[in-house]
């Protein structure tokens, strides 16, 4: 009788410890149940975690260092946007951003949801 109630106890008591009974543990064993603490930041390698979502660049008014901010435009590309503007007015879309020499459809395509004209 003594040993099914040490038994029982034993078997209780794991279940509440997480299932690992102390007694039994080797060192390189099982190692404990995971901690319930909030989940770390994102790391830094996640892009969307890194930078907050920036407000978009109006290509009719934005000097050449906010053109540079946008991913995928360079200060050739963001010279030529503005030597565009410049010589033939404001953009009535973003798609017209493909008259400026440099810029074609599929580049375009790389940053369109980062631009706006307003």
């Amino acid at each position: 009788m003594k040993f099914l109630v040490k038994g029982v106890l034993a078997a209780a008591f794991t279940l509440l410890t997480g299932g690992i009974p102390v007694w039994g543990q080797q060192p390189g064993g099982t190692p404990p149940p995971a901690s319930t603490a909030p989940a770390a930041p994102a790391s830094k390698s996640d892009p969307a975690a890194a930078k907050p979502a920036a407000a978009k660049v109006n290509i009719n008014t934005a000097d050449e260092a906010a053109l540079m901010s946008i991913k995928g435009v360079g200060e050739t590309t963001a010279k030529a946007i503005i030597d565009y503007r410049q010589k033939n007015g404001a953009f009535k879309t973003v798609d017209d951003l493909t008259k400026v020499k440099g810029i074609g459809e599929k580049s375009l395509s790389k940053f369109k949801d980062q631009v706006t004209v307003e």
